[in-house]
């Protein structure tokens, strides 16, 4: 029995989560595998209802549960930055999701917008440190809202943080056993305080595993490699902010938000796994969101789970009903919200 939690948040967030909980109840019936489900109203309507962003007691009751499913966070009534360091942030620093996991993979059928590139060449990962750098929340201002006015952001990196994700992506390197080539992404000739750090970390636990190939690239040189030269990158490590960039780049050529899933994981704890494309409020409740990257994340989740077979089995039949589609974008898929899920749930095997 798996307890799942389950935060539908904001927008659209709802309509693709129906969708993937309609694949995990046929997961279930395939594969033998039990769910118990816990609904959480956590997001926007919940803190204008309130005023609480989140519950007092939110981090304990969700650290009893073995995954969060979570739709989507943000509010077009609430100020930016409010949910999404109120709920996103909170729950990543105080779960200690320190690994932020993100595949970057062009499925058959769908388009990206890079030239004599397919599904051969765009498949990588980015590990991305989660908990750290300039997302800590260190810093403050100073005479603020005057001329003198100061701002102040803090990057911070421990060698404790920096050596958990970089060990962990060593041996997702060596789990996924494609290229088995692990990139660091970082700036060490600007940086070179804190990037020194992540750079000699690197090469000092890269001795224990003489199997990875390793490679630097600053992250200037990776987004233009990402572009011209995808094919390159197998595994790619790198900070918090940086990993933030470079995965929306990731993206775009791999289709598109609506293709795009992610996880945070805590490998001791409990992990938490979304789409990457947030709220859509544009397209609430007229049942045209694409839900591919929502059942993705459950893909992702069954996978973090140890429940191999029953995620490739849902892989499979999303490439399967990718391949009916005739778009990855709302409104285009030439399908409903609930038709596409249907779809999914069907070519389960």
């Amino acid at each position: 029995m798996y307890k799942i939690a389950v935060i539908p948040g904001d927008g659209t967030g709802p309509e693709v989560i129906r969708e993937g909980l309609k694949v995990l109840g046929r997961v279930s019936e395939c594969f033998n595998i039990q769910f118990e489900f816990t609904h959480f109203d956590y997001g926007g309507k919940h803190y204008l209802e309130t005023g609480e962003v989140l519950p007092a007691d939110a981090l304990k009751t969700l650290k009893d549960f073995r995954a969060i499913y979570l739709g989507a966070i943000g509010h077009p009534e609430v100020k930016p930055g409010i949910l999404e360091t109120g709920i996103l942030l909170a729950l990543r620093f105080g779960l200690d999701q320190y690994i932020n996991l993100r595949p970057v993979k062009l499925y058959p059928n769908v388009e990206t917008p890079l030239a004599n590139k397919g599904p051969a060449e765009i498949d990588f990962v980015v590990v991305r440190e989660n908990t750290e750098g300039l997302y800590a929340g260190i810093g403050g201002f100073l005479k603020k809202g005057t001329p003198d006015e100061v701002a102040i952001q803090e990057m911070i990196n421990t060698r404790k943080g920096v050596e958990r994700c970089i060990r962990y992506a060593f041996e997702y390197t060596r789990k996924r056993n494609k290229g088995k080539k692990l990139t660091l992404c970082a700036k060490t000739n600007v940086l070179t305080y804190a990037h020194d750090l992540w750079m000699r970390t690197f090469t000092e636990v890269a001795k224990e595993y003489p199997d990875i190939q390793t490679d630097y690239a600053h992250v200037d040189a990776t987004t233009m490699w990402m572009v011209k030269n995808p094919e390159w990158f197998d595994v790619i490590v790198t900070t918090n902010m940086f990993g933030d960039i470079i995965t929306d780049l990731g993206a775009m050529i791999q289709g598109g938000m609506g293709v795009a899933a992610g996880a945070n994981i805590n490998p001791e704890g409990v992990s938490m796994f979304e789409p990457i494309g947030g709220s859509a409020p544009k397209y609430t409740g007229k049942g045209i969101i694409n839900p591919v990257a929502a059942i993705l994340a459950v893909h992702m989740m069954l996978q973090v789970l140890g429940e191999n077979r029953a995620a490739d089995a849902v892989e499979a039949s999303v490439v399967t009903t990718i391949g009916k589609m005739k778009s990855m974008n709302a409104g285009q898929t030439g399908f409903s919200t609930s038709e596409i899920g249907d779809m999914v749930v069907e070519g389960i095997e």
